[in-house]
């Protein structure tokens, strides 16, 4: 095998060493969830610099809905990834095609039903959080244009889900990179030249999603010699769809409960005016970043012991946990750093404004040391999600953001009111948010030292 075919091959995590298998794996996907997030980081710099600060504030008002629409695919695409993963550690061809056929069914499904509510639900929800009405048509016209076109999107986080769980990363990334490049260049011709505004950029993305979805599913389509891709495994079986929805949907139900506190977050955002708007929107595009090794890791884990579960190599597990664990803690911290060292130049990429740039900065600064107590979260709730149990994720995850959080930050800002501040500190935002991350870090760690989830494999 020479060094090009080795590089796409798929990665047999059940052999080697742990933690070089594990970083060998995180690699590709952490490059592939960075150009994921320059999607929606280029819409938010091509809009602040050619549109303005309202358009800027408009696409970020609109993340916290897309994201609540989008749970049926998070679940689809956790259950799909943690199946293939097992199925293909324990070498079991036959319900591995199944699983895959299942996976694009239910998808195109989701697909449909997405598309149907959408245009029901998208107005309501704008003015249920308050969105100023200088920027909910903006809002309005972004989110649409991205329903219609999200069976790109979903199909293509479906694909490669399936893909990393049968350990190939690298796949993945190299049609996202392509995508990615499309989306640039359209973002530039659609705005900057032909003046679309907000509906350019969505424009741009979905057309990109679409190609990165079509490249994906060409390369499943190769694989034969791994699994079975014909059209009687695309009718589900009971047991195959039963399996997926257990698996998946207390990740659908978590991302659900995430993306409704953050919409009752945003409506308190949202009282704090346009410029705190359009700040939150610069952090939260950096923000993404800073969180991308934590979820590469945790996908990461996530394959790592369900191929070693479908192995039953537990010993295998537990030393990858741990190096795992701490290579991802290692960089985060790196990570921290940065931020805090060049945090300042990374928001005026965004915005010209001065005062923008020294509200995103002073709120990253709050975040920063967060991010390490994150990647422990992702890394455990992987190993967890790996073995089969997504459930315990899903109660921690609910404590943090619904629980903890959201009372936080509306208690925060309650009682630091003043005749200067009548809405009280736009800082409750952050302060509340790294608080339910250092306490979801130590419920993690708690559950997976008490080892339920090791009897929960396939």
């Amino acid at each position: 095998m020479n060094f090009v075919q080795k590089l796409f091959a798929p990665i047999d995590m059940t052999q080697g060493r742990p933690g070089k298998q594990i970083v060998a794996f995180t690699i590709p996907m952490l490059i592939g969830n960075i150009a994921q997030q320059l999607y929606n980081t280029v819409d938010s710099i091509v809009v602040g610099k050619y549109v303005g600060d309202n358009a800027l504030a408009a696409v970020g008002s609109a993340g916290p809905i897309f994201n609540l629409l989008l749970v049926l695919f998070v679940g689809i695409s956790v259950g799909a990834g943690i199946m293939v993963s097992q199925y293909f550690g324990a070498r079991q061809r036959e319900e591995l095609s199944k699983s895959i056929g299942c996976c694009l069914t239910l998808t195109m499904v989701s697909t449909v039903i997405i598309m149907v509510i959408a245009p029901f639900v998208t107005m309501p929800l704008l003015r249920l959080l308050n969105t100023p009405d200088s920027i909910i048509g903006w809002c309005y016209s972004y989110l649409m244009i991205l329903f219609m076109g999200v069976a790109g999107l979903s199909f293509y986080n479906i694909l490669g889900g399936i893909l990393r769980g049968l350990g190939d990363s690298v796949s993945a990334l190299l049609y996202l990179l392509v995508a990615t490049g499309i989306n640039i260049v359209l973002d530039l011709l659609f705005v900057a030249s032909f003046q679309m505004g907000v509906a350019g950029v969505a424009l741009a993305t979905v057309i990109a999603q679409w190609i990165s979805a079509f490249l994906a599913f060409l390369k499943l389509r190769k694989m034969n010699h791994i699994f079975d891709m014909k059209k009687k495994y695309l009718k589900p079986e009971k047991s195959y769809v039963v399996n997926l929805l257990r698996l998946g949907l207390p990740s659908g139900v978590t991302q659900a409960i995430f993306s409704m506190s953050m919409i009752v977050v945003q409506s308190l955002t949202n009282s704090f005016g346009e410029q705190f708007i359009a700040a939150n929107v610069v952090v939260m595009r950096v923000d993404g970043f800073a969180m991308m090794p934590a979820f590469s890791f945790g996908t990461a884990m996530t394959t790592y012991a369900g191929q070693n579960i479908g192995a039953r190599q537990m010993d295998r597990v537990t030393q990858g946990t741990k190096e795992g664990t701490a290579i991802a803690v290692g960089t985060s911290a790196v990570i921290t750093v940065l931020i805090l060292l060049f945090g300042r130049g990374l928001m005026s990429i965004f915005t010209n404004t001065a005062e923008l740039v020294d509200l995103s900065y002073h709120m990253m600064q709050i975040l920063a040391v967060g991010y390490i107590a994150m990647e422990v979260t992702q890394c455990l709730s992987g190993v967890m999600r790996g073995a089969g149990d997504t459930v315990t994720p899903m109660w921690i995850s609910m404590l943090t953001t619904v629980a903890i959080r959201v009372p936080l930050a509306y208690g925060i800002a309650y009682f630091t009111r003043s005749p200067e501040l009548p809405g009280g500190s736009s800082s409750c935002i952050y302060i509340s948010l790294l608080i339910s991350w250092i306490l979801g870090a130590a419920i993690t760690a708690i559950f997976y030292k008490l080892g339920n989830w090791k009897k929960k494999a396939l």
